[in-house]
């Protein structure tokens, strides 16, 4: 049976709307922040929580970086339309996704040839981890809900060093939307009787110190494949300042959401007949999500600020799924099922706090500035496998309980140090130790433990060679540890190395006129790669090694004329193979060598409307590097060669007057199908979707 769920929807409404009155009361004015561009002219942006960013929103934020960076605003989603969190970073550069199913509910982020089914880049909310087990495993298991995104940064190269862990591919931060004062609704409705409702709403004191939120979503949808969804999310958010140098945020969060998906995609044989269908109508992904994150930040002086964030969160994911009769599925081209029932029933809890002192100073005569930052969590992941059949209702015995923890606890160091007006060097150092324990209580109780520490030096760089033409670069260490069922496979210590990585990156990037550009190189070696295929038929996985990958980045934008602008960006992988083990000379599965992205943006008074062209290569599907797609109902991770593809979208946007705007979307206008996935069978990608709304300031 399925956990009782915590704080209902209708409880989360309830909280926040107590909380709003609260905390709008008379407090000292706080100071000016940038007014952000916004879409609805008459709702003035409020003054956001003090949350940690990953790039910043300063003059010169982006320059100080000595990384690749990326940004998509929040009236770039608006025009673009995504449906998921995955649907937005696709268009940028270095990113690709495995999609499952249109709306993400997993997650499946790969940066830089990295595989996008596997934990070696950092997904952050509000700068907060969200991926349920970062070490412990399972980490794909939640992905954000666009619905409630303001702003998303995308950061790669030494400056991801402030974060961790997994952060060999980058670090992506989503920042989510605080309300405006008054309420915007908005609804839409489209393919596959998909239907949203959202209400933001805002509010704040007479003096503007004091100020309060909530964003409510709510769709449901019969999805592409019959994946049918029911999803609920909703996020509280107040503020209050305290004197001129207190600023205190709370943000409270509860999504459920569920659907009927599974591991399972098309056997070849219905694949090649056109097949549509869900192939596994009865299986079914719940999952519910409560979190609480509280934020402050210090102004200390002018020249030294002190922000921190303590975070809590639950996760329940129940996975109840049919077994299936192999030799019947083979004789009939499809799955075909049995009664028996498995729930994979498992919840996360995580604690953490996390605390950054930025400082300015003058250390041997030269301007530098310096972060100084502690961070520590705890998380745990309760596992019941539930045995049952058709009759049972998701309920029967539990015939493995197992509980994993992981503790962690990291320190990080970076000073940038200004040598002249066009030189900056930024050196730094991170050093995490974690440990890691396995109990199965099923089997009285046995326990393993391991542990390990990290130490992650780097330095990088920026040089201005123009006015419009930056250099930046560096080199740093990055790690993503072997999670809880690889570590301590067997309920022994296997002694396993992170999977260590030295990045290499140099790039260059301006503005210049009409033209904005960046382009970059990368290189991340890799060594001790967690693979499959032990030598020990007892163990899953072994360090295998190294792994190479290495390629590079481009990011054109071109105004056309007045209102007409031309952008793009091509990602191109040449190298994403294993250097040894038995898979030596293969390429990593889910790399593809070139992905590029084409879009032509008009704006003609109230109108803008964007042609979006996507392009992802061939892939393979496992490391054998198997080229043709299985026949059979064999189980395990399916292998295969999966053909590249190319998709169209024409979005638009009309502001009909000041405070209502109508939107509407065409998503792969040549209903071209294609494979994005293999698992257990073939994952298709949606076909030619349409989708129409309205969004309403009151």
């Amino acid at each position: 049976m399925r956990p009782i769920r915590m704080l209902p929807i209708r409880s989360c409404i309830a909280a926040a709307v107590a909380v709003i009155p609260m905390a709008i009361q008379a407090q000292t004015p706080p100071p000016e922040d940038p007014v952000e561009p916004a879409v609805i002219q008459e709702l003035p942006r409020i003054v956001e929580l003090p949350v940690i960013e990953v790039i910043g929103r300063g003059e010169g934020s982006v320059l100080r970086q000595t990384g690749t960076v990326q940004i998509v605003t929040r009236e770039e989603m608006e025009v673009l339309q995504p449906v998921s969190t995955e649907d937005a970073l696709r268009r940028l550069p270095g990113i690709n996704t495995k999609t499952e199913e249109e709306t993400a509910i997993v997650s499946n982020i790969g940066l830089r040839g990295l595989a996008s089914s596997e934990a070696k880049s950092l997904i952050l909310e509000d700068g907060v981890p969200v991926a349920p087990g970062l070490l412990i495993g399972n980490d794909r298991y939640f992905n954000p809900r666009i619905q409630r995104m303001d702003r998303i940064e995308v950061l790669k190269g030494s400056s991801s060093l402030r974060f961790g862990p997994s952060t060999i591919g980058g670090v992506v931060n989503f920042l989510t939307k605080t309300p405006a004062e008054g309420i915007l609704l908005s609804a839409r409705a489209g393919s596959f009787d998909t239907r949203e409702f959202m209400v933001e709403a805002g509010a704040r004191s007479s003096s503007g110190g004091a100020y309060g939120g909530i964003v409510a979503t709510h769709a449901r949808g019969d999805g592409f494949m019959d994946k049918g969804y029911k999803m609920n999310d909703v996020m509280a958010k107040a503020g209050l300042f305290i004197g001129d140098r207190h600023r205190l945020g709370l943000k409270l969060s509860r999504y459920e959401n569920d659907a009927n998906i599974s591991y399972r995609g098309l056997l070849l044989d219905e694949f090649r007949a056109g097949a549509t269908s869900n192939p596994a109508p009865d299986d079914w992904y719940l999952t519910d999500r409560t979190a609480v994150d509280l934020n402050h930040r210090f102004e200390i002086s002018d020249r030294a600020a002190l922000t921190s964030v303590a975070y809590w969160s639950n996760l329940t994911r129940d996975y109840w799924r049919y077994n299936v009769d192999t030799q019947a599925s083979n004789a009939a081209g499809r799955w075909v099922y049995t009664d028996a029932l498995t729930g994979n029933n498992r919840s996360f809890d995580r604690y953490g706090v996390d605390t950054r002192l930025r400082f300015d100073h003058g250390l041997f005569g030269l301007d530098s500035d310096a972060e100084v930052g502690v961070r520590g969590f705890y998380e745990e992941s309760d596992d019941r496998r539930i045995r049952a059949d058709r009759t049972q209702d998701r309920s029967g015995l539990n015939d493995r309980h197992l509980v994993d923890s992981a503790t962690s606890i990291a320190l990080h160091l970076h000073n940038r140090i200004q040598f002249s007006d066009r030189f900056a060097l930024t050196p730094g150092v991170r050093l995490e130790t974690y440990e890691q324990e396995r109990r199965v209580l099923t089997n009285d109780n046995e326990t393993a433990e391991t542990s390990n520490t990290e130490f992650l030096p780097g330095v990088g760089t920026t040089y201005a060679l123009a006015p419009s033409a930056q250099l930046y670069g560096g080199v740093y260490r990055a790690f993503s540890p072997a999670s809880n069922g690889v570590a301590l496979d067997g309920m022994t210590d296997q002694l396993l190395e992170a999977e260590r990585s030295t990045n290499f990156e140099v790039g260059v990037r301006g503005t210049r006129g009409a033209l904005n550009y960046e382009l970059a190189l990368f290189r991340m070696d890799f060594q001790n790669q967690v693979v499959t295929g032990n030598s020990d038929p007892r163990l899953s996985r072994s360090n295998a090694g190294a792994t190479l990958h290495q390629g590079a980045e481009a990011a054109l934008g071109y105004r056309l004329a007045e209102g007409l602008g031309l952008s793009g960006n091509v990602t191109w992988v040449p190298v994403s193979r294993f250097e040894s083990g038995e898979n030596a000379g293969n390429r990593i599965p889910y790399a593809p060598r070139v992905l590029a992205n084409l879009s032509l943006d008009l704006q003609h008074g109230p109108l803008r409307s964007n042609l979006l062209v996507h392009h992802r290569g061939e892939q393979f599907g496992d490391e054998t590097n198997l080229r043709e797609i299985p026949v059979n109902a064999a189980g395990g991770i399916w292998g295969g060669l999966m053909p590249a593809y190319t998709l169209l979208d024409l979005t638009a946007q009309w502001q009909a007057t000041g405070s209502l705007s109508v939107f509407g979307a065409l998503k792969n206008l040549t209903d071209k199908r294609y494979i994005t996935g293999l698992r257990q069978g073939i994952y298709l990608g949606p076909g030619r979707t349409f989708e129409v709304g309205v969004r309403q300031a009151l």
